[in-house]
C-alpha cells in the first residue's frame, strides 16, 4: 500500500507489470472518494541480504489415496 501523493490517504494497487527482472511498475488508485488520483510507482530490488546455497527441488506430493508410507 502506498499513500496518495496528493491527499496522503491510502491507495490500492490496481495492476502491475514487470519492467525488468528486478523492477516492477505498479498502478495505484487513491481510495479517498474526493480525490481518486491514479499514479504509478516502481518497486526494485535494492540488494540480496542472504544468498541461499544450492537449491534442490522437492519431489511432488503424492496423489490423494496413493501414500508412499506402508502404514497409511
Amino acid at each position: 500500500m502506498m499513500h496518495c501523493p496528493l491527499c496522503q490517504n491510502a491507495s490500492h494497487a490496481r495492476s502491475s507489470r514487470y519492467i525488468s527482472k528486478e523492477t516492477k511498475e505498479r498502478y495505484h488508485q487513491c481510495q479517498n472518494i474526493n480525490c481518486g488520483c491514479t499514479f504509478k510507482s516502481h518497486e526494485s530490488i535494492a540488494g540480496i541480504i542472504m544468498h541461499p546455497g544450492q537449491v534442490t527441488k522437492a519431489p511432488p506430493h503424492p496423489e490423494r489415496g496413493q501414500s508412499q508410507l506402508p502404514w497409511l
